[in-house]
């Protein structure tokens, strides 16, 4: 099923892929990304997704936690947590393909309702598992989906709940399921961080953080390090530094301009955050980032 899967992945991709080795297709929250070359080290906060790998490998680290994995697993992230990423193995021959998949706490929300009580575990936030063969066959029909327009305003609702249906069933699920509990820890704390995420060039209190996650300061406090591993300064600082490199490596941004957009007033403050950060100054990453492409 995995090599049908990547047949369909690989052809979407050959047409679609930006720059930067994306591929975005209609469907909302299903996105495919292909390497040709082993990467360089990538720094991310990602919102809750699953990946399908389908070719090559890769390594993920977040805190002390290492996973490196390849076609036929599946790597988990449930909540807004900060990772390192690299493509270990990758060639023109054989580029690394995963097909990311978005998790939607509203159609979870709906999921878990309907399936019923169960317990949800809410620890490790990145966890790798071979994929279930359910989830890989729904992603099938989903990617095959794409090429009839006519059938996709109409079926591919439906197909996305499947798919998220499978994930909630298989080997994932418990620690899915607490992304759809209304009340939870997890949900409460990703109500502050989409504030941090849309504001983050903003001065944000503590205190108005912990009101819009129902929580006083100090339970706040506690339970967005436990979700996130960062406490709320901590996450702001990541993202601000994490989004002016992307727009320094993806847009073409000035660093100057990178880091007042992002809510910095000092360039040499910005530098050396972003030194400790990625270890080494903005200036020297681009021109790594570039020789590595002129290289590939």
């Amino acid at each position: 099923m995995e090599n049908t899967l990547l047949a369909a992945v690989h052809r979407f991709a050959s047409i679609h892929t930006d720059a930067v080795g994306i591929a975005r297709t209609p469907i909302p929250g299903l996105t495919i990304v292909r390497e040709l070359v082993p990467t360089a080290l990538q720094f991310a906060i990602n919102s809750p997704m699953v990946a399908l790998v389908l070719q090559g490998n890769k390594r993920v680290m977040q805190g002390s936690d290492t996973y490196d994995f390849g076609a036929g697993d599946s790597l988990l992230i449930t909540a807004d947590v900060p990772t390192v990423s690299q493509v270990t193995r990758a060639n023109a021959a054989e580029p690394y393909y995963s097909l990311i998949v978005d998790l939607n706490p509203s159609v979870i929300a709906t999921l878990v309702e309907e399936i019923g009580s169960s317990p949800f575990v809410a620890g490790q936030p990145v966890r790798v598992d071979p994929t279930d063969a359910e989830v890989a066959d729904a992603a099938l029909r989903l990617m095959r989906l794409i090429n009839r327009p006519a059938s996709l305003s109409v079926l591919q609702n439906q197909l996305v709940r499947e798919l998220h249906f499978w994930l909630l069933s298989g080997r994932h699920g418990g620690a899915i399921r607490a992304l759809g509990v209304s009340d939870s820890h997890v949900q409460r704390i990703r109500r502050a961080v989409a504030i941090i995420r849309e504001r983050h060039a903003d001065v944000l209190p503590v205190e108005q953080l912990a009101k819009a996650a129902g929580m006083g300061t100090s339970s706040f406090h506690d339970h967005f390090r436990a979700v996130t591993s960062l406490t709320p300064l901590q996450f702001q600082k990541q993202f601000r530094l994490i989004e002016a490199r992307r727009m320094l490596m993806a847009e073409g941004a000035a660093i100057s301009n990178a880091a007042y957009a992002v809510g910095y007033e000092s360039i040499p403050q910005f530098t050396r955050e972003y030194g400790r950060l990625f270890g080494q100054s903005p200036a020297r990453d681009l021109r790594s980032a570039r020789s590595q492409a002129r290289s590939a």
